[in-house]
């Protein structure tokens, strides 16, 4: 556990971002926690709770009766302190995986939930992981009140404030490009990442990381043809078109690259990759 002090920062009308002490090459500055409540409203969600650290949880419960918690995937970075901060508030936690719920069902695509003020719609949204979902905040609004497009988007990991995601092991490349598609469709909403900062245009940031996403796919497949191997996803294969892709990535990461080579060879073997 950290003994880091964790800071808090508004970000929209309906958000509060409370960063985890627990930055890293993978976490950036830290997970960003978020509490949503409307002005006036007694009673806040909170969404990616994070890790294990005291402090950081007190701040999240600080800021109203916690009546829900929210995870967007299962990664520990997000969801490591669910069962501390659900004794701790006594509210239920809801994720897509059943199994990280307590006291309360999986979310469903598409569910709309009103608490706290907030009209909150769960956008399933698979490839950083199986069970990445996001969380649409139709009415959000800018901090001065001016309304937002489209509103605002908790994105967990799918889409990050700097950088771009990985394709972890239970993710998959294919489902990544069509929930990145999914999530353009809903407009220019901002998007508020579990990493980084905030970010003006979902829009935007969609077609950067499809685009990235097609560069990346070309690259491979000509580290393929460079090698003159097929796309397969034995190790020895991975770690030589990651060589060829990757050459100077940070050793500390090394593992992300590969699994993300791994996603896109995954990809590139299925009929029509």
């Amino acid at each position: 556990m950290s003994g880091a002090a964790p800071q808090t920062q508004r970000w929209t009308a309906l958000a509060t971002r409370v960063l985890a002490p627990n930055a890293g090459p993978m976490t950036l500055d830290g997970t960003n926690s978020f509490v949503l409540r409307a002005p006036g409203a007694d009673t806040a969600v909170v969404v990616d709770p994070g890790p294990e650290d005291a402090a950081h949880l007190e701040l999240l419960a600080a800021h109203a009766r916690v009546e829900l918690v929210l995870l967007t995937h299962h990664h520990a970075d997000h969801s490591e302190s669910i069962h501390t901060f659900a004794s701790m508030t006594g509210a239920p936690v809801r994720a897509a995986d059943p199994r990280l719920c307590v006291g309360a069902g999986p979310l469903e695509d598409g569910a709309e939930i009103t608490v706290a003020g907030c009209r909150i719609r769960t956008v399933v949204t698979p490839g950083h992981t199986a069970d990445s979902v996001c969380f649409h905040l139709p009415d959000d609004a800018a901090l001065g009140g001016e309304p937002m497009p489209a509103g605002s988007i908790l994105t967990g990991d799918t889409i990050l404030g700097r950088g771009t995601t990985i394709i972890a092991e239970d993710g998959s490349l294919t489902d990544y490009l069509i929930s990145l598609e999914r999530l353009r469709a809903l407009g220019a909403a901002q998007v508020l990442p579990a990493h980084g900062p905030a970010l003006p245009d979902l829009v935007a940031i969609c077609d950067a990381y499809l685009a990235h996403r097609r560069e990346r796919l070309t690259e491979v497949e000509a580290a393929l043809a460079s090698l003159g191997v097929r796309a397969a996803t034995d190790d020895e294969t991975v770690a030589r078109v990651a060589d060829v892709v990757y050459p100077q990535v940070d050793a500390r990461i090394r593992f992300a690259a590969e699994a993300s080579t791994r996603a896109q060879l995954e990809h590139l073997a299925r009929p029509g990759g």
